[in-house]
C-alpha cells in the first residue's frame, strides 16, 4: 500500500537531488547518513528515523512541516475535545493562587454588578 505522504517525500528528495547534481552517495556523505538511507527515502519507504530524515532534508535546504488535517477523523478528535475540557467545568473553590476572601461564598454566583469594574 502506498501512502501519499511518503510517495511526495520521495519525490521532493529525488527531485531536489537531482536539481542539485548531487549524486546518491555524494548526498549521503554530506548529509552523515547511508547511502542505502537515501535510497530507501527516495524509494518511499515507509518506516524512515526521524532524526536522519531531518539531516538529509537539511542537507538538502529541504523543511517538514506540520499542519492541521482536515479529515473527519481529525474534525472528530477536535470535537470530542472540546467536550472534555476540563476549563468548561463549573469551579467549585477558587484557584490556588485566588486569596480565600477574594473568591465569592459557595453557592453565591456574582451579580452583573458585581462583575463591573
Amino acid at each position: 500500500m502506498t501512502n501519499p505522504f511518503t510517495t511526495q517525500l520521495a519525490a521532493a528528495v529525488r527531485t531536489r537531488r537531482a536539481d542539485l547534481r548531487l549524486s546518491q552517495q555524494d548526498l549521503a556523505g554530506m548529509a552523515g547518513v547511508s547511502e542505502r538511507f537515501v535510497r530507501f527515502v527516495e524509494q518511499g519507504k515507509q518506516s524512515l528515523r526521524l532524526d536522519t530524515l531531518l539531516a538529509l532534508l537539511d542537507t538538502l535546504g529541504l523543511e517538514l512541516q506540520l499542519a492541521t488535517r482536515t479529515s473527519a477523523a481529525a474534525r472528530a478528535l477536535v470535537t470530542q475535545s472540546l467536550v472534555t475540557q476540563p476549563s468548561e467545568l463549573p469551579l467549585t473553590q477558587p484557584p490556588p493562587d485566588v486569596p480565600p476572601s477574594a473568591a465569592p461564598p459557595e453557592g453565591h454566583e456574582p451579580s452583573e454588578r458585581e462583575n463591573q469594574p
